[in-house]
């Protein structure tokens, strides 16, 4: 079985969410939110750097999905929401986690079964796929969501022998 990080970055609101995939398919097994407060921007790419580490070292997964940044109608907001992805992505490659991309679209697909829906729909999805009693944050059922999704895609891979190709931007690269 395969522990892997689901990762919803934000730099205010990050996401994580982990799962068990194995040949039976998904667990649970936590999920929540890192919080960075309202402080300058170095400051709290900091505390996202560091709650994922903390993540990683309570948890230890293999493998990481991670949402990819968007263009928001506001640059700014896209710009930090970049570098919070950043920090993220670096927590997990210094404690050697296989990375892998994904679109709020593919996650979507994956998990829902459209593209369009929206962030309530992929909350009761990830609730149902995983068993789940009470609702996750949303940003945390995002995380899950990554999660499956990067757990749906690694196992469609590995029939065709495809489990060592690395994931860009939804292309594989061998």
């Amino acid at each position: 079985m395969t522990l892997i990080l689901g990762i919803d970055p934000g730099s205010r609101i990050t996401g994580y969410g982990l799962v068990r995939a194995g040949a039976r398919g998904c667990e649970y097994v936590a999920s929540g939110c890192i919080r960075t407060g309202s402080g300058a921007l170095p400051e709290r790419l900091r505390a996202v750097f560091r709650g994922v580490a903390e993540v990683i070292q309570t948890y230890g997964p293999v493998t990481m999905g991670i949402e990819q940044v968007f263009m928001a109608r506001n640059a700014d907001s896209a710009l930090k929401l970049g570098q919070a992805r950043g920090a993220a992505i670096v927590a997990a490659a210094e404690a050697g986690l296989e990375i892998a991309e994904y679109t709020a679209t593919q996650v979507k697909q994956a998990v829902v079964g459209t593209g369009a829906a929206d962030k309530q729909q992929v909350q009761m999805m990830v609730m149902h796929l995983l068993g789940l009693v009470q609702k996750p944050q949303i940003d945390a059922s995002d995380a899950l969501a990554i999660a499956l999704c990067h757990a749906h895609t690694r196992s469609s891979l590995i029939p065709h022998g495809l489990s060592s190709a690395k994931r860009r931007g939804g292309r594989l690269r061998l």
